[in-house]
């Protein structure tokens, strides 16, 4: 069964006659003959929205009781057993009243279009979920319902309904929208003509936006692929050559004054790291970015072509390039990149545009970039082959020249020079040709011992043989350059990904960084980051190798890193390659020395927030927690040591056991206080030993008093003995108790259980209170937490705290389990001890 289409009417706000629009849309459709019915639609008590109804039929409404109150929705079901060609749902974005088919109307809609029907729709550019909240900026108003964006990009038709904010504000001070007591207020919120031009505004770039992809697909489906000028596209080379600052501007400028858009693209060669500086290009695509263009990268061996196929690619009507600044020999070897650029374009205009801007003095051309060639080991081997190896074949060739006739002579010559080629590079290679030629010419070409040669074939065969060598020489030496420059892309590449897995993975990446760039280079010893302390002074922030420079001066060679660093370099002077790659590298020391300052400095703000926390803590302890216990212990003993009043026996005692349990708890806070202090300081230490767990919650238990006094306890006296701290782990476990007693309901006792499983021993500390959702157990134990106002005088907050800190200092562990039936399970583990 195809899938039904959909139809959206899309507004830009309440009002602007969505609803009336789908209703016409469907009467339209029903006098040519089209089964259509109406789902849902919802007038607002307009009295021309609800005449355009007129003969349409009607889905009865489904009526859902809620918290009781009685409300209608579309009848989904029945809609799907009536089954008609077209239904009318009005707002899609709409929730549902609980209790219905589908939480969402767009979901109802969703199960209409897979039964085969049609659906007309209507909903306003607010309730799309991609600029929900860039309406929410635009209005102050937070809009809940929302539908997907791709639900309304899926629709076979999207229809704008515009209107002006003026002629909108008209109608609703007419009462054409809303009710007159509501007009006021709207006017002067909602629909303020500001608003509303924004509105408007929004839901014409989106749908603009979803036009230029309907208009993107349908040239892929009919393959098509020159650009048409539907919108302005202008797209810029990013070279991150001087003079790209002022080519950006211009293009920028292009593509304002036609409402276009702006592209900048950087064609990145086969030069692996060595590429522009990358301060310049950073420059440049800030610079774009700034000026509302967006910075694309593309790998191509030929910058041309890329140029060409990123602008195709993206439909531009303009490409824009700057003026070469090579020379025209360089052009004539090379080829020319803009020429190449304007044949292969095609329909796209080609702007040249010179790059010497007002003020800016053109940089003299760098000294044309020559490829890697051999080591000079290599080029020695191959001189030397060249010397010995050429007479020796000689003098091999000269004793069996009865058997062998001057082109069986060249053909071994040239392979000889082949090998030295090789081994040796052009020149050598080069030599070895000529001197081969000049001895077969003396050796083996008639008459003998002379240069003179009487057979002009013989002259054609020698100017062959240089042309062969020359040519084979030639592609011999390249393809070994190639297989070297190939080899330098991969090493610098795998040079990179540690450095970017050094930055993303360890803490303090600088060192890795440095001692791999260091090993990267075998010629230099060492590399020094220095920081400006003062006006001549620095200071060393990180070095690998000896000797340590310790100032620019000291250094054979240096690299700016930003206003205050300094990359100092100790070694031979880099060559212009290795200059080039080492520029590629300085940009991840600069992110690995800002990610060690940002480090330090938010280990330093959390320390401070932890330490203002802590004395916050502290503050409110003594303001409330710690004043509570100290007035209840002042007004029980000045009531005892009043003489003017006469007590009673059982008066006395209750007075004296108010002091008594007051001084407990005042002693209960102390201790967990300086516990915390303790723990947060990193002084703790646990004097630990072999003790039963018996025993140390018989203890624990006992220090509670009469709090303890319910509390059931369950642990065997012949559990295995843990390796801990007597004290700490009575204060953790007294802590939990404690805490499990003041959740726990008066008529459900707390109960302590433990038992021996798997080389541990875990003690449990159950109570049936309300229990703790999963994603605040962790909160809990956090400092000066407490969830709830129900234990508001039982502390600061620091109880589970204290104890997970303390049985962490052990070894152990505390966490939280639910308790079958409804609570809170706390659980200790420790290793049973050897």
């Amino acid at each position: 069964m195809a899938r039904g289409k959909l139809r959206v009417y899309l507004g830009a706000a309440p009002g602007v006659g969505k609803t009336f629009a789908m209703l016409n849309e469907g009467r339209r459709r029903a006098s040519r003959g089209t089964d259509v019915v109406v789902g849902f639609v919802e007038t607002h008590g307009r009295r021309l929205t609800a005449a355009q109804i007129a003969e349409l039929e009607v889905v009865p409404r489904r009526h859902i009781e809620y918290r009781g109150a009685d409300f209608e929705e579309m009848d989904v079901d029945g809609v799907l057993a009536r089954k008609p060609h077209v239904v009318l749902v009005d707002e899609l974005a709409h929730t549902n009243v609980p209790g219905s088919k589908n939480p969402k109307r767009w979901q109802d809609v969703e199960e209409l279009l897979d039964a085969g029907i049609d659906v007309i729709s209507t909903v306003n550019i607010q309730h799309l979920e991609s600029v929900n909240d860039v309406v929410e900026r635009i209005t102050g108003v937070v809009q809940r319902e929302t539908v997907p964006d791709e639900m309304v990009r899926r629709a076979e038709q999207v229809e704008l309904v515009d209107m002006t904010p003026e002629a909108l504000r008209r109608r609703m001070a007419h009462g054409n929208i809303y009710p007159s007591e509501r007009v006021d207020a709207a006017l002067a919120n909602y629909f303020r003509p500001g608003n509303l031009a924004a509105l408007r505004e929004l839901a014409l770039l989106w749908v603009a936006d979803r036009v230029d992809e309907t208009l993107q697909q349908y040239m892929v489906d009919h393959g098509i692929t020159a650009a048409w000028e539907t919108r302005e596209r202008v797209v810029v080379a990013v070279t991150g050559a001087p003079g790209g600052e002022h080519l950006i501007r211009r293009a920028a400028r292009m593509a304002t004054r036609t409402r276009g858009d702006l592209l900048g693209v950087h064609v990145r060669g086969g030069e692996g790291l060595a590429g522009p500086p990358p301060g310049l290009l950073d420059r440049h695509r800030e610079l774009l970015e700034e000026l509302g263009g967006s910075y694309h990268e593309v790998a191509a061996s030929e910058p041309a072509k890329g140029l060409i196929d990123f602008a195709r690619a993206e439909h531009a009507t303009q490409l824009v390039l700057g003026a070469s600044g090579r020379s025209w020999l360089n052009e004539l070897l090379h080829g020319s990149v803009i020429n190449k650029v304007i044949r292969g374009a095609g329909d796209i205009d080609i702007h040249v545009i010179s790059t010497k801007a007002e003020g800016e003095e053109r940089q003299r051309p760098s000294a044309p970039r020559l490829p890697i060639g051999l080591s000079r080991s290599r080029q020695l081997t191959g001189w030397l082959m060249a010397l010995v190896g050429l007479p020796l074949l000689t003098l091999i060739l000269t004793q069996v020249r009865s058997t062998i006739s001057l082109p069986g002579a060249l053909m071994i010559y040239l392979l000889f020079v082949v090998v030295v080629a090789t081994v040796g590079g052009f020149i050598p290679a080069m030599a070895a040709a000529i001197a081969a030629t000049l001895l077969a010419n003396w050796y083996f070409t008639p008459p003998l011992h002379t240069f003179t040669i009487d057979d002009t074939v013989n002259v054609i065969a020698l100017i062959v043989f240089i042309g062969v060598a020359a040519i084979v020489s030639t592609l011999v030496t390249q393809s070994g350059r190639r297989s070297l420059e190939a080899a330098r892309a991969r090493g610098e590449a795998a040079t990179l990904v540690q450095l970017a897995g050094a930055l993303l993975t360890e803490d303090d990446p600088l060192p890795s960084i440095m001692g791999q760039l260091l090993a990267s280079f075998d010629n230099l010893q060492s590399l020094t980051i220095l920081r400006r302390s003062g006006e001549r002074a620095w200071r060393v922030v990180e070095s690998t190798g000896e000797p340590i420079a310790h100032s620019p001066e000291q250094a054979t060679d240096t690299v700016e890193l930003d206003a205050d660093d300094m990359l100092a370099i100790i070694g031979p002077d880099l060559t212009a390659d290795e200059r080039r790659v080492l520029h590629g590298f300085t940009a991840q020391l600069a992110v690995a020395l800002e990610s060690r300052e940002l480090r330090a400095e938010a280990s330093a703000a959390t320390a401070l927030a932890q330490a203002d926390a802590l004395r916050t803590a502290l503050l409110r302890a003594v303001s409330h927690d710690l004043r509570t216990p100290l007035a209840s212990i002042k007004a029980a003993s000045t009531t005892l040591l009043a003489d003017d009043v006469e007590l009673s026996a059982d008066a006395v005692h209750q007075l004296q056991k108010t002091i008594d349990e007051e001084a407990d708890r005042l002693n209960e806070l102390v201790t967990n206080l300086l516990g915390m202090s303790r723990l947060q300081a990193g002084v703790l230490q646990p004097a630990t030993t072999d003790i039963g767990v018996d025993e140390v919650v018989s203890r624990a238990v006992a220090g509670l008093g009469d709090r303890g006094r319910d509390v059931v306890v369950d642990v065997p006296d012949d559990l295995p003995r843990v390796h801990a701290d007597p004290a700490l782990l009575e204060r953790a476990v007294a802590n939990v108790i404690d805490n499990a007693l003041a959740w726990s309901p008066d008529d459900q006792p707390v109960r302590v259980q433990a038992g021996a499983a798997g080389g541990e021993v875990h003690v449990r500390v159950v109570d049936r209170g309300a229990g703790i959702p999963r994603d605040q157990r962790e909160r809990v134990f956090q400092p000066f937490q407490r969830l709830g106002d129900r234990s508001s005088g039982a502390g600061v907050g620091l109880g589970l705290a204290v104890a997970r800190g303390f049985v962490e200092a052990m070894g152990g562990t505390l966490e939280i389990d639910d308790t079958p039936g409804g609570g809170t399970t706390m659980v200790f583990t420790f290793a049973v001890a050897p």
